[in-house]
């Protein structure tokens, strides 16, 4: 359905590490998709969005159709209804059709296999930090950073593709054709899908950082700790360049005592919150705080006022991504590993 508000750097155009991501993208995900073209106007951060993407979900040694229903049921929590889509394709890609309709029309009790359930029981529960299940998760802890990361993941990138991309990757958003749709783009994916690749090969983008503690849940699998520590380090350099220190100082304090739970419907909650603010600051917590917890209300007017001040498409796909990882970061400190 296309890119909103931005226009991202092109496959054929594109040059230095922005070429050089997009062919590995190409390589081992089967085709440069919208929600990594959205990072492109920030390379470095187009780098790092891939690299955690690669590194907890397309490769590793869980099985990547796991990881493809946490994704999934995640964006279903989320009301990504694009990435919703896009996650089905790839278990149709995988030969898990039955799963991906369970998954899709969130018709959980069709799921047989005890294993997938579980782990869409906890993939629902990732927002609900005082949940049983987080406690004594349904994996191990040597997969705890590809299944953690793999969710950290999607909780930020259903909010950049709520934000800046439309309701389905598909021709058409009607019901009735959307799994022959599905079905047939499957098959765009499922040769990469199967292919071998090595771990840690994305790491090259981006130069060493050192992991958060927030971030701990990586640290036994180097090519994940890699990843989300040059991620974290390129989103805050982000952030900097696209927000104030106020307004980011603002949205972290509110998104610290924030427990995963969805906003009252309307706005009137967002008009509250930003009432001390006016202008540019005004328009910046408007759009952060909606990027952070309630993506699904960022609209025409909300992206609007933002560029009204800040026209660069960096300056929106970055406060977005700042404040998208900011909150899950925050939903991260909710998982648990399994005790050794």
């Amino acid at each position: 359905m296309g890119i909103r508000y931005i226009k991202p750097v092109k496959p054929n155009a594109a040059e230095g590490l922005v070429a050089e991501v997009y062919a590995q993208i190409k390589r081992d995900f089967g085709r440069i998709v919208e929600p990594f073209l959205l990072h492109s106007p920030l390379p470095k951060l187009l780098a790092g969005a891939w690299m955690v993407s690669r590194e907890s979900e397309v490769v590793g040694n869980f099985p990547r159709s796991y990881k493809e229903v946490v994704a999934t049921t995640i964006s279903k929590l989320n009301q990504c209804n694009y990435c919703v889509d896009a996650h089905a394709i790839m278990l149709n890609a995988m030969g898990e059709r039955d799963i991906a309709s369970a998954v899709s029309e969130a018709r959980y009790s069709k799921i047989t296999d005890r294993k997938t359930r579980q782990l869409v029981e906890w993939a629902l529960a990732t927002r609900t930090p005082e949940s049983e299940i987080l406690l004594m998760p349904p994996f191990s802890r040597a997969a705890a950073p590809e299944i953690i990361g793999t969710a950290v993941f999607y909780h930020y990138i259903n909010r950049m593709v709520s934000g800046l991309l439309g309701k389905t990757p598909l021709p058409s958003n009607r019901t009735w054709l959307k799994r022959p749709l599905k079905l047939v783009a499957s098959l765009i994916f499922s040769r990469s899908a199967k292919s071998p690749k090595k771990a840690g090969d994305s790491l090259r983008f981006l130069s060493e950082a050192e992991l958060p503690a927030d971030l701990s849940w990586a640290k036994t699998a180097s090519n994940v700790a890699g990843a989300f520590a040059r991620f974290a380090s390129v989103v805050e350099d982000v952030g900097s360049f696209a927000l104030s220190p106020e307004v980011r100082a603002y949205v972290k304090e509110k998104v610290d005592f924030w427990n995963g739970e969805f906003p009252e419907s309307g706005r009137s909650w967002i008009e509250r919150a930003i009432k001390e603010f006016t202008g540019p600051l005004r328009a910046a917590v408007r759009l952060a705080l909606l990027a952070a917890i309630a993506p699904c209300q960022i609209d025409d007017d909300v992206v609007n006022a933002f560029r009204k001040y800040f026209s660069e498409d960096s300056k929106l796909v970055g406060a977005l991504a700042w404040t998208s990882f900011t909150a899950a970061r925050k939903i991260g400190t909710f998982l648990h590993t399994t005790p050794a």
